[in-house]
């Protein structure tokens, strides 16, 4: 009997030590974190006053804890919130810099666009009189057409300049035969006559040549602006995965549970859990580099002797010079025109004849001031300069949203939370995108099923890169149903939330951590350091204490 007392009391002691508090033998206060819990708006209620087992947690690691786990339920929901909302900031502060660029362009070319047609107007009532006070609609209908054009409507940009110079080669032959009756279907005729006798010369096809460029590139360069806008803000609100969410309560919250509120994420720690939350995010990047660049390339076509600022400017020159041509060849080009068409008849007796067109006068071109110039250099340069900066976006996100959070300073890499307790950090960092996540030691991320909707988005860059690579080439594109809802061209470009205005630039930062190597145990390793080890205690000495009773 008296061996089984000792065998007794000898697994009493060894059980008490193995699960004891710290070799205090007396709970910690839970005074911090209801402090913390209450100043964050939750009741107190079951709150414990001093630490409890934590056998209940579900995400934190379940040893000594301040946390039930309705508080745990509450805390993750928080994180998630806060998460979330930190996205949404950084999404909106890019939406600031896109529509900021947006705005400048957009202000910059339909200032352009208004000044070269106020030019036109004032210099052609004196220049060509009365011609033009009575077809001053064909001149304005073409600056309208090339403004809708801009604007992203569904019209052919060389359709609506051919269109152009017919009605304007109708208008100048009824003029130039003032005594004849001439209907519809002649003028139909005339008009037919546009490519055959080029009574313009080389200016319709060289200015078709430039305006298309140079519209095609402006209106492209814009709706990228907008894509790259919508992007953003869609993929922004994108909600986290349930596994995210626990990832970043283990990461935020935990340490208050285990009494380490002063405890900051280890650098390395946190990176992998926001690689592992944003990894589709992360599969954004490919397109959105090639976009930019691609939008990069547009932009250096702004600028130089044909550049936009020149081709805008000087459409009332050429327009006036293609039509001195006509005039000053006007007795052939009429003679041709009344063979192909057939003859006129003439009006009724009495009926005014008028000389109306100038003699050898020009319109001079409105010459590109310095102070222009300088603008757009500026214009130009500044938006390189954001495109640039916005290319290593969507991976650097994980970066940028752990550097107000992380352990800094001397040492704490040693003293920062790993996700278990106050100690280093060893597992290797891991990369980006959703393929890099399957080894991810902080997030489960399921490899085979990406985001559909951050997918969708992908392809919406694929096919705004592959309308601005047209652009370079003059193509004419068609820029109808870009976005994959019914949101509307524009929106998201232009950030309207009030809160946007107030959002500083985001500056992505370039400057990567260097990546330790750990042993593949390692996780386990941590894990295990930190669990009660009550369990395997008793497993050695219960065969102790029954060899003792059997030696009775």
């Amino acid at each position: 009997m008296d061996s089984f007392i000792v065998a007794a009391l000898v697994l009493c002691s060894l059980t008490a030590t193995a699960g004891g508090d710290k070799g205090a033998g007396k709970a910690r206060s839970c005074s911090d974190i209801r402090h913390f819990y209450s100043g964050n708006g939750f009741s107190l209620d079951g709150v414990p006053q001093s630490e409890i087992s934590g056998e209940h947690l579900r995400i934190c690691p379940q040893g000594y804890t301040c946390c039930t786990s309705d508080m745990e339920d509450n805390l993750a929901a928080r994180s998630r919130g806060e998460m979330e909302g930190l996205l949404k900031d950084a999404g909106r502060s890019l939406q600031v810099s896109l529509g900021g660029q947006y705005k400048a362009f957009d202000g910059y070319f339909l200032e352009l666009l208004n000044s070269s047609a106020v030019t036109l107007h004032e210099t052609f009532a004196s220049t060509w009189g009365s011609f033009y006070s009575q077809n001053s609609h064909v001149f304005t209908d073409l600056y309208t057409d090339l403004s809708h054009y801009y604007r992203g409507s569904n019209i052919n940009l060389e359709d609506a300049l051919n269109e152009f110079w017919a009605r304007l080669l109708e208008r100048l032959f009824v003029h130039a035969n003032k005594q004849y009756s001439i209907g519809d279907d002649y003028l139909e005729c005339v008009s037919k006559q546009l490519e055959t006798l080029h009574p313009f010369g080389e200016g319709p096809r060289d200015l078709k040549t430039k305006v298309t460029r140079t519209f095609v590139a402006a209106r492209s360069f814009v709706q990228g602006l907008v894509v790259s806008g919508e992007v953003v803000r869609k993929v922004s609100q994108v909600p986290l995965s349930q596994e995210c969410m626990r990832a970043i309560m283990k990461m935020t919250y935990c340490p208050h549970c285990r009494g380490m509120a002063t405890a900051r994420p280890c650098d390395n720690y946190c990176s992998n859990v926001l690689k592992g939350c944003l990894a589709n995010q992360a599969d954004l990047n490919t397109e959105w580099r090639h976009l930019a660049e691609t939008m990069m390339q547009v932009s250096d076509r702004f600028d130089g002797p044909s550049g936009v600022d020149v081709v805008v400017l000087s459409l009332p020159y050429r327009i006036s010079e293609a039509m001195m041509t006509m005039v000053e060849n006007m007795e052939s080009t009429n003679s041709k025109l009344l063979l192909a068409c057939g003859p006129l008849r003439e009006k009724s007796p009495g009926a005014p004849e008028v000389d109306v067109f100038p003699k050898n006068e020009k319109v001079t071109v409105e010459e590109r001031s310095a102070s222009s110039a300088n603008k757009l250099g500026r214009l130009v340069s500044d938006v390189t300069m954001r495109l640039r900066d916005m290319q290593p976006y969507w991976i650097s996100l994980p970066r940028m949203l752990c550097s107000d959070r992380v352990a800094t300073g001397t040492g704490a890499e040693d003293r920062c939370w790993n996700g278990m307790t106050r100690a280093r950090y060893l597992p290797e960092v891991i990369g980006d995108g959703l393929a890099s996540q399957i080894n991810n030691p902080e997030v489960e991320v399921d490899i085979t099923k990406p985001d559909m909707a951050i997918r969708q988005q992908i392809m919406q860059l694929k096919i705004m890169t592959h309308r601005l690579k047209n652009a370079l080439n003059g193509n004419d594109v068609d820029f109808q149903d870009t976005s994959d809802d019914s949101s509307g061209s524009g929106s998201g470009a232009v950030c309207t939330d009030e809160a946007c205005s107030r959002s500083p630039r985001l500056v992505v930062p370039t400057t990567q951590r260097p990546v330790y190597p750990y042993p593949p145990e390692n996780k386990k390793v941590v894990k295990g350091s930190v669990a009660p080890n009550l369990p395997s205690a008793v497993t050695y000495l219960l065969p102790l204490l029954l060899l003792l009773l059997r030696l009775r």
